[in-house]
């Protein structure tokens, strides 16, 4: 197979090459070389699906039988490496589950092995992301529970935040999914990963918070009755700035709210005001190089002053806002929005986002289910 997939690249290599002036050949016309370039992508693509359903097919093999035919762990984390690559076509991600494959990688994310958990979470992460149909088979598949009970439980990091990172993929876009989300008290998880010393495991928790803010502020009391704005305050204060970033952000969708979540953040006034004094302190002192890298912290600062206290910030009166050169910013840039890496690498051919949910659509009463007692995902064992 391999082999084919040569002998046909280098067959494409060669005719769009050969006519170069030191034979009689005659050259090939513009519509000869579009049909051969077509005929070596139509070649690629079975290939591609013909190597999916090989791994789909050694995937689904009882562990026993790999085991005793010399398949380590690393050879399937291998397999799975190789298998993200070809998913990161939306069209091979939609053919996943068609030859048999999407199933596996699901079973995968309860593997004993901590690194084949987390390369799962990877290969899901890449199916699913801005991806309604896919998000939709890994959902009628069962995907969303492993991840979850990963990412609250599982006993490795990286394993946690890959996990995480799929789910953001799965819920973004996705009102089911947001609501298994709640429903699951998915928000205690997202307060468990800012109480960690992983500033990774805090970015990708925050972007998730920042997008379930943005898109129903009904959502905003419940997080401010889980203490988020207590854990947002000191996050704005960490020495790393996507997380200072990020919280900013998170915060100032908390002001912005007119529902108890505007009032939870206004009853910690005074020390918010002494946390973006401290900050607004630390920006004056900046190098120029700083400054310049702190581009979004500033605006988010200033942002945050005017919402909570109706006035501009020093920044703007001392020339820190926009520098010369910058251009002015009507609106903070979405921050936190960044961290979704996947968002940034998504196709064109992606489904657009659906409209943001209705602050009064009835769902705030619904949200107390969020404030019962969260698992203690620390202690539970991570199932095989």
């Amino acid at each position: 197979m391999a082999g084919d997939r040569l002998s046909w690249a280098g067959l494409l290599k060669w005719s769009l090459s050969y006519v170069d002036g030191a034979g009689p050949s005659r050259a090939i016309s513009e519509e000869e070389r579009r049909w051969l370039a077509e005929a070596v992508e139509r070649h690629m693509m079975v290939d591609v699906v013909s190597r999916m359903r090989e791994i789909a097919l050694l995937m689904s093999t009882p562990p026993a039988v790999l085991e005793a035919q010399g398949i380590t762990h690393d050879d399937i984390e291998g397999l799975l490496s190789e298998l993200q690559v070809h998913v990161e076509s939306i069209d091979m991600a939609n053919d996943l589950h068609s030859v048999g494959g999407l199933v596996p990688v699901i079973k995968y994310l309860r593997n004993s092995n901590a690194r084949i958990r987390a390369k799962a979470a990877d290969v899901v992460t890449t199916v699913v992301q801005n991806n309604p149909t896919s998000q939709q088979l890994v959902m009628e598949a069962s995907g969303f529970e492993p991840l979850l009970s990963n990412f609250r439980s599982d006993p490795d990091l990286t394993a946690r935040i890959k996990a995480l990172g799929a789910l953001s993929s799965l819920i973004r876009n996705n009102r089911p999914g947001v609501a298994a989300f709640r429903l699951a008290n998915g928000y205690t998880g997202l307060r468990d990963a800012l109480n960690s010393e992983s500033a990774r495991f805090q970015r990708k928790a925050l972007s998730l918070t920042h997008y379930l803010l943005s898109e129903s502020h009904s959502d905003c009391s419940v997080f401010a009755q889980l203490g988020f704005p207590h854990l947002m305050m000191r996050l704005a204060s960490s020495d790393d700035s996507g997380v200072r970033e990020a919280a900013l952000g998170g915060l100032l969708e908390l002001a912005r709210d007119t529902t108890l979540g505007n009032r939870s953040l206004l009853a910690e006034r005074e020390r918010l005001r002494r946390l973006l004094r401290g900050r607004m302190e630390s920006i004056r002192v900046m190098t120029p190089e700083d400054l310049d890298a702190a581009r979004e912290e500033r605006q988010l600062v200033d942002s945050l002053w005017i919402a909570c206290y109706n006035e501009p910030s020093m920044l703007r009166s001392e020339g820190l806002l926009v520098l010369p050169g910058e251009e002015s910013f009507e609106q903070p840039p979405d921050v936190a929005g960044r961290f979704f890496e996947p968002m940034r690498q998504a196709s064109a051919r992606r489904a657009p986002p659906v409209e943001r949910s209705d602050p009064g659509d009835g769902t705030r009463g619904g949200m107390v289910l969020l404030l019962g007692p969260a698992p203690d995902g620390r202690s539970n064992s991570q199932s095989h």
